[in-house]
């Protein structure tokens, strides 16, 4: 039997780059997973390449009546919820007197607000539901400081300590709460990034040199550790934040 046999998720952001790879780990691993994310096409590929056993649902993260009914759907037709993978976000690169106040408060809405929105709706229907896991989606952002990303280090400290006040109110309800502090990883996210330097080849060389073992992190390697936390194999494993960096931060 596969680790996560019968169990019911949801993924956020689930259309591409880590959460796509996220999806895909966890129906391979025998969980029943619903894609969740504000481009219903790209989520509908995604569940096309899962095939059976998943439900596509387009969803505004930063909207609480659109995370309401994504839980509500999935408990409507799935009959409960184990697992909840808060994984959209979006980020810019500029320092703070860089940053608009319009482009920090979507950063903020996307990453915090969404974290929170997708909490507030999963953890009661995973407690009803006998018990699961919230898997949420913070960087190494939220550890380091990192040039040209004061918006996005703000966004992801913000959810790494939501994750640590989540895990104590509910852990004894049964619902575990972690989050996974992820290095550069190779997403459609850092080529955008890196498209609005002045020279984005060399902008990636140098964000692939910063980590130690001279590369991307692969979105398969943030999908092991999000299946690995969705499981029972990590039953005692609850407030933490899961660094999967190639290094960066033993430094």
């Amino acid at each position: 039997m596969e680790r996560l046999e019968g169990k019911r998720a949801i993924v956020t952001g689930a259309g591409s780059g880590i959460g796509r790879a996220i999806a895909l780990r966890l129906a391979s691993e025998g969980a029943r997973v619903t894609l969740a994310d504000i481009d219903e096409g790209a989520a509908k590929k995604v569940a096309a390449e899962i095939g059976d056993e998943t439900l596509v649902q387009k969803t505004d993260v930063t909207k609480p009546d659109d995370v309401k009914a994504l839980v509500s759907r999935v408990l409507s037709e799935w009959g409960g919820l184990d697992v909840m993978v808060n994984n959209a976000g979006i980020g810019i690169a500029a320092t703070a007197p860089d940053t608009s106040e319009e482009d920090f408060d979507r950063v903020m809405s996307v990453n915090v607000r969404g974290t929170f929105l997708g909490m507030k709706f999963a953890i009661p229907a995973i407690r009803d539901s006998g018990g699961g896991s919230v898997v949420n989606m913070s960087s190494i952002a939220a550890l380091v400081g990192l040039t040209d990303r004061a918006a996005y280090c703000a966004a992801k400290g913000a959810i790494l300590a939501m994750t640590r006040a989540a895990a104590v109110d509910h852990v004894g309800e049964g619902v575990r709460v972690n989050c996974i502090a992820p290095g550069t990883v190779e997403t459609p996210w850092v080529t955008r990034i890196t498209a609005g330097y002045d020279d984005p080849e060399e902008a990636r060389a140098r964000m692939q040199a910063r980590q130690p073992h001279g590369r991307f992190v692969q979105p398969e390697e943030i999908a092991a550790m999000a299946a690995y936390l969705a499981s029972d194999e990590a039953a005692s494993v609850i407030g933490a934040c899961m660094v999967v960096d190639g290094g960066m931060t033993a430094r």
